[in-house]
């Protein structure tokens, strides 16, 4: 089952499965390393929950919910 990402808490993972939204919105996210098949994990959150820090491809990623909710993935 797909979920959105900022469907995981701290600690979790998954594997992205795509991203939605206009097309600048992927190249964007895709050339901070948001890639189909690559696994992202949430780091932490600030402490009103915006935004999130995320580790992909080896490195830690700050993004806020608004884009984290346009990224599919299915849980690990």
């Amino acid at each position: 089952m797909e979920y959105s990402l900022i469907d995981l808490k701290p600690g979790e993972s998954g594997c992205i499965k795509g991203i939605d939204g206009s097309s600048q919105s992927k190249k964007r996210l895709m050339a901070m390393g948001i890639i189909q098949g690559k696994e992202i994990t949430v780091e932490t959150a600030a402490p009103m929950g915006d935004p999130r820090i995320y580790t992909v491809l080896g490195y830690r990623l700050s993004m806020r919910n608004v884009e984290a909710k346009n990224i599919r993935i299915v849980r690990n």
